[in-house]
């Protein structure tokens, strides 16, 4: 809740930025867009409010289009599996086991910042949830009060008027001495309520535009609308912009369904339905109820109603397929800035994993964990079927550790930073807790003692930046890499679950990312375990230290015989003792028990 309560709070200063940039070019295309398009806009802006508290984060355009990058290699085949050799084979027949060094790293704790900004937050919103039952409270008030329409001739008029706009739901109106304006109310069983006083100083032609008005509300949902429109208003009760934004969409709706009424009127019509309003401008009155709809408003709203209503000319099919063009043109912009408002999406701990039931099985390995909660999870190459053990923890986001290491020596291929044949880095003498790591390193010596400040150096010289480009162009877990460079991958921001790294790992076999193959061999052959003419074993461990505990373990590798390829993940967790090494145990076991591998 502490986090949530920072991105929250950093949300909605780039949602004030986006609703500026909408009221902007709300005016720049005012011309083209028609008034019904104009309001539709703000539902636009309604999805962007939804972003921050949906369970999944948005796609970007980069993963759009790597995903489109994806697809075409896929059935391509020129781009197939990498086969080139291995180097530092072992064929002794034994598995190579990596040096698991791991540092410990303290637990985080809230942010007392965050958590005072989310305490804060839901106080605001309990406030105006109170401030809803009351207004609706009043409204069941005057429904208990109502009476069904007794005037014949305004019921006649009413009848007429769900003929003319071809309604054939016959929805309920009543007379109300609570009123002093025509609300049309109800999501799923809308009435019509008319004050007494505009029954009694009857008027056929004014009766009708208010009746048609409050039909056109029903004809486009409305009361939908409304409901949204307060639902955010709620959540964002503390943002002055969307309530400036808010308050704005509600006098478009008022101008759209006003439009909507001059489209069933002759051009002879338009100054008498202006008169209507200005009639009865002192007479209405703000809506006083959440969920209502009504042809009321505030006199500014009204004035410029009667502008529009003057200005009004019938729009013809090339504006309105300039306005079309328009409109989906700002929706791609701001569909663009939708990543960055996710909050808890980007804390989101568990993987949806979309796959069909028929390709999945689940296995019990339980007697595997002993003392441990954990998953294993296998993937088939030429069958494409899984097996996995226990798919919720198989689905639970966590630290990647020191396998993570793995895809940060491909960024530093890709980059330059280091090359298939000249990985070498100088220790600077800097006395480190592991005697492995006290020397200089090249990618196979820093992949097998799991050097950290090898692969330091090579965060450092590629950059935040380019890092996080990387890892959402290959969709790294959860894809949050944080400002020290030194930790993120340690018990820290970033995480991935087992599912995801054997996702990753097929993808890396196959080169669906499109990065050299000279890159992708030099990866494979710095965690190469096992190597013989008919099978080649990668694997890398990782363990996650926390306050001196043991706290997460992994094994991630494949497994490439001479007729299939196998890819899997092991992830263990207890509050001490979960290893790398133990994970890598109890993989080769289960891995052996099924006949995949022989130790």
């Amino acid at each position: 809740m502490a986090n949530f309560g920072i991105r929250f709070f950093l949300c909605n200063i780039f949602i004030c930025i986006i609703i500026g940039f909408l009221i902007i070019v709300k005016r720049v295309f005012k011309n083209y867009l028609t008034s019904r398009m104009q309001f539709n806009l703000w539902f636009l802006l309604l999805g962007i409010l939804a972003v921050p508290f949906v369970p999944f984060r948005p796609a970007s355009f980069t993963q759009i289009f790597t995903l489109l990058g994806i697809w075409k290699n896929a059935v391509s085949s020129s781009k197939g599996t990498i086969t080139e050799g291995v180097l530092n084979p072992n064929t002794s027949g034994a598995v190579n086991q990596m040096n698991d060094f791991a540092l410990s790293v303290s637990r985080e704790t809230p942010s007392i910042i965050g958590l005072i900004l989310c305490g804060i937050w839901l106080v605001g919103i309990l406030a105006m949830i109170l401030l809803v039952i009351k207004s609706v409270s009043r409204l069941n008030a005057m429904k208990k009060s109502a009476l069904p329409l007794q005037n014949k001739t305004v019921r006649i008029l009413y009848h007429n008027c769900l003929r003319e706009m071809k309604i054939k739901r016959n929805i309920p109106v009543y007379s109300t001495a609570f009123l002093k304006s025509p609300v049309i109310v109800g999501l799923f069983n809308p009435r019509i309520y008319l004050p007494i006083h505009l029954i009694s100083d009857f008027n056929a032609a004014d009766m009708r535009y208010m009746l048609l008005h409050e039909l056109q509300h029903y004809r486009h949902k409305d009361a939908l609308a409304g409901f949204f429109m307060n639902f955010f208003g709620i959540l964002y009760w503390c943002n002055p912009c969307v309530r400036y934004a808010l308050k704005e969409m509600r006098s478009d709706r008022e101008v759209a369904c006003d439009t909507s009424v001059l489209e069933l009127l002759d051009e002879s019509d338009y100054e008498d339905y202006g008169n209507t309003l200005i009639n009865f401008a002192e007479k209405v009155s703000l809506t006083p109820f959440p969920f209502a709809a009504g042809i009321s408003g505030s006199m500014k709203q009204m004035q410029q109603r009667i502008a529009n209503i003057s200005s009004y000319k019938k729009p013809s099919v090339f504006r309105k397929l300039k306005g079309l063009t328009a409109f989906v043109a700002i929706g791609v912009v701001l569909f663009g800035f939708a990543p960055m408002l996710s909050t808890y999406a980007a804390e989101q701990s568990r993987y949806q994993w979309n796959i069909p039931s028929d390709k999945v099985s689940t296995i019990d390995l339980s007697a595997y964990f002993n003392g441990y909660e954990g998953s294993f999870v296998l993937y088939d190459l030429n069958g494409d079927t899984w097996n996995v053990y226990d798919i919720e923890q198989a689905t639970l986001r966590t630290a990647p550790n020191s396998t993570y290491k793995i895809y940060d020596a491909l960024f530093g291929l890709e980059e330059g930073v280091i090359a298939p044949d000249d990985s070498f880095m100088a220790w600077d003498g800097t006395n480190h807790p592991f005697e492995a790591w006290n020397g200089n390193q090249d990618l196979f010596s820093a992949m097998q003692s799991s050097v950290n400040w090898y692969f330091e150096e090579i965060d450092k010289q590629i950059g935040g930046a380019a890092i996080q480009d990387y890892i959402r162009k290959i969709g790294y877990g959860n894809e949050i890499v944080n400002a020290n460079l030194s930790s993120y991958w340690m018990q820290g921001t970033l995480k991935i679950s087992p599912v995801e790294q054997v996702e990753l790992l097929t993808s890396l076999h196959n080169n669906r990312f499109d990065f050299a193959p000279e890159n992708i061999n030099a990866v494979k052959n710095s965690i190469c375990l096992f190597s013989s003419e008919d099978k080649n074993f990668y694997g890398k461990t990782g363990t996650g230290r926390v306050d001196g505990q043991d706290v997460n373990g992994w094994f991630v590798g494949l497994l490439e015989t001479t007729d299939n390829t196998y890819f899997f993940a092991t992830n263990i967790q207890a509050a001490e003792n979960a290893t790398g090494s133990k994970a890598s145990e109890i993989s080769l076991t289960i891995l052996s028990n099924m006949g995949i591998w022989k130790q």
